[in-house]
């Protein structure tokens, strides 16, 4: 075969890395495939870490993205435990924390992303936690068992989505909640206030308690253990444990000190790359968490940290890396599990974006379909506990068209029958 003689590395041990090494396979790529992961795990999915697994309803090999023995049945060359540390772009060459260096052909930044850390006193005692990889939550799910016995106290710092399926799963345990969030509502960015206020409504009725309009400021100890958490309004929190649920950042340090693109934190970050997801150097190409894609469907530049994105991103850039005519432009799509509520969301609608809400269903009971609209156009949408709907929510979102807003709230008028 002509591409026999090259070698594609990818710099990413997660979905997205595993399904581009995956994707070169199936599209019938013959060469090298070097994957580098700097965890010793396989590659594994995330959406588990913050639900299934936390809770104890999964256990830790169903997280794999695939079987150990398959990636050499495939011919993936696995250098686990093994962070990359540099990258030559001259040399096309990558080197390892051994020192381990290795040529390329072309390039995969799968490189991801990293919670970002509370920068208060107390950040060092046992008892803080951040949710991103396994040992994390392996670690935190043993942790939330114990509180669930001892009737124990977890505060969380930020009411995203990974601070409230944290909250939902402790509780399940039977721990003791307290979520302390700067916004008004939990979601805020997301949902705005007119769906971040039900979220706040389910979790009390779950026995959550929040503390809106303040941060922690600091983490009271003793002996190495959490005692408290302190809020910027003077309230002090008791707690056992502390989960610091504010975001992640983009793991982008290899990118930048080889001279790639590199999007401004102030405009969310990432290592810049086109819709076929090709960088400012045409033989190396960023995917998943890291990377911020122009993107043709919503018309900005944007960074997806959601598990769809790596799904679908490393194989698009995976078709790219071979040749392939590549316009990424998937409709952004999340899923979130909390309690007995099951939603999924979407497209793209930031603050400042869209100009009405419009709730299709029954709210009350928590079997819906949230709308955010501009000028009439669907930007996103959000089932709640309504099934089989995305790939016409994702319809309409494409269409751009001009909806009527009371046919759109109506259950009766078919959504396939709009736009």
């Amino acid at each position: 075969m002509v591409d026999a003689h090259l070698t594609f590395v990818i710099v990413g041990g997660g979905l997205a890395g595993a399904k581009a090494a995956e994707t070169l396979r199936a599209e019938g790529f013959t060469g090298r495939v070097i994957l580098i992961c700097d965890e010793r795990d396989h590659p594994y999915e995330r959406p588990p870490l913050s639900k299934g697994f936390l809770t104890g309803n999964e256990d830790r090999d169903s997280v794999f993205v695939h079987e150990p023995a398959w990636y050499a049945q495939a011919h993936i060359e696995l250098h686990l435990g093994q962070p990359a540390v540099r990258l030559d772009r001259a040399a096309k060459a990558v080197t390892l924390g051994d020192g381990t260096r290795i040529h390329y052909d072309r390039l995969l930044l799968a490189t991801g992303a990293e919670p970002r850390r509370l920068d208060i006193p107390g950040t060092d005692l046992a008892g803080v936690h951040h949710l991103r990889r396994l040992a994390h939550a392996e670690r935190l799910r043993g942790v939330l068992a114990a509180l669930g016995r001892d009737n124990g106290q977890l505060v969380i710092a930020g009411a995203g989505w990974i601070g409230l399926e944290v909250a939902a799963a402790a509780r399940g345990y039977g721990a003791e909640v307290t979520v302390v969030e700067p916004e008004p509502t939990p979601l805020h960015g997301v949902l705005g206030p007119e769906l971040g206020t039900l979220f706040a409504e389910i979790h009390r009725e779950q026995g959550v308690r929040f503390h809106f309009g303040a941060r922690l400021t600091e983490i009271i100890g003793q002996d190495g253990m959490v005692l408290a958490a302190r809020t910027s309004d003077g309230e002090e929190h008791p707690a056992h444990a502390v989960l610091a649920a504010i975001g992640a950042a983009p793991r982008t340090a290899l990118a930048e000190a080889a001279g790639l693109d590199i999007v401004d934190r102030r405009h969310g970050g990432g290592i810049a790359v086109d819709a076929a997801l090709r960088t400012s150097d045409p033989d190396v190409f960023a995917a998943g968490d890291a990377a911020a894609a122009d993107h043709p469907l919503v018309g900005t530049r944007l960074r997806v940290e959601h598990w769809a994105n790596a799904l679908n991103g490393g194989p698009a850039a995976a078709r790219a890396m071979l040749g392939q005519d590549v316009s990424y432009d998937r409709v952004p799509y999340f899923f979130s599990d909390q309690y007995d509520i099951g939603l999924e969301y979407s497209g793209y609608a930031p603050p400042g974006a869209y100009d009405q809400v419009i709730c299709r269903g029954d709210v009350g009971k928590r079997e819906f379909i949230g709308f955010w609209l501009r000028e009439g156009r669907v930007l996103a949408g959000m089932n709640v506990n309504v099934w089989d709907v995305t790939e016409s929510i994702q319809r309409l979102i494409r269409s751009g068209a001009r909806l009527d807003p009371v046919a759109l709230a109506d259950p009766s008028v078919p959504l396939d029958s709009l736009g």
